[in-house]
């Protein structure tokens, strides 16, 4: 038998998670799996694994609303994609117009992913021609080099003296992958 399960989250431990569960137990669910102070930028939520691990084909998930599912619009679109190949259904108990447990409701959460997909695909698209424009200019994207020549010349009587890339950037006061990729220029 198909079971309403409940997904509450909030990101940091300040805030209440109260209201949300509060709200699913009204709208029906018999389990609620709950991730207190966890950022919806984590894929790997200790209770949305738990509750992944439990439904079952024809469950449903409900939510309050979807941003508490994902916290950017492509982990978004893997989290729906995810969770209708698992044969579950998602409600939101804030935004009526997603509920695939309905026709309607599947055909409006298709036309909203193919949008969010979209405008996922034209923002990469922009950066790529965007690089491209200025790498044709004879600009490189990217923050500028903290290796100067004198450091990069200081680095380099280091090596020669063969202290470790760790042990020079300490000495310059960067990372010893930054001084590993200025040597290999």
């Amino acid at each position: 038998m198909a079971e309403d399960l409940g997904y509450a989250r909030d990101s940091t431990r300040e805030q209440t998670i109260d209201a949300q569960v509060s709200e699913l137990r009204a709208a029906g669910c018999t389990r609620i799996f709950v991730d207190h102070g966890v950022s919806s930028r984590i894929a790997d939520r200790e209770d949305w694994g738990r509750l992944l691990d439990y439904a079952r084909p024809g469950d449903t998930i409900k939510v309050r609303r979807l941003d508490r599912l994902a916290g950017t619009e492509r982990m978004m679109i893997e989290t729906l994609r995810d969770l209708d190949a698992r044969g579950l259904n998602i409600v939101s108990l804030t935004e009526p117009l997603i509920d695939t447990t309905t026709p309607m409701g599947k055909a409006l959460f298709g036309i909203v992913a193919v949008f969010a997909q979209l405008r996922v695909d034209t923002i990469r698209e922009n950066t790529v021609l965007g690089l491209e424009h200025a790498r044709r200019q004879g600009r490189i994207g990217g923050r500028p080099t903290v290796m100067t020549p004198e450091r990069i010349a200081a680095a380099k009587l280091m090596r020669d003296d063969h202290q470790s890339y760790e042990v020079i950037g300490r000495v310059l006061g960067v990372g010893a992958t930054t001084v590993r990729r200025a040597l290999a220029l």
